[in-house]
């Protein structure tokens, strides 16, 4: 792997990751699994919904690539758009983040 190509992974790799942090401390909770591999998960709370999220393969899981979830974050990305192509993986009633990223 080139020089260049190590800068740019570390740099996805911490934008993911400051990202998602952000975003948790913005809506905290523990209803949705946020999961953006192989760099980071977070857990995050739903307005209105009152419920906790269990590890393993349970409801309200959220998962995407890196690209697609800092197009998310960053504005240039709407949920609607992300799901509809396919490039978000949502399951469980409240894994619905639109609300959350507009």
């Amino acid at each position: 792997m080139s020089d260049d190509a190590r800068q740019e992974r570390a740099a996805t790799a911490a934008a993911v990751r400051t990202s998602l942090k952000a975003f948790a401390a913005a809506h905290p909770g523990r209803l949705v699994e946020v999961r953006v591999p192989p760099w980071g998960a977070v857990q995050v709370g739903v307005p209105g919904a009152a419920s906790v999220h269990r590890r393993g393969t349970p409801p309200n899981v959220v998962e995407t690539d890196a690209a697609t979830w800092l197009a998310l974050v960053g504005g240039s990305l709407t949920w609607a758009d992300a799901v509809a192509a396919h490039r978000v993986r949502a399951s469980g009633i409240h894994a619905d983040l639109g609300p959350l990223l507009g």
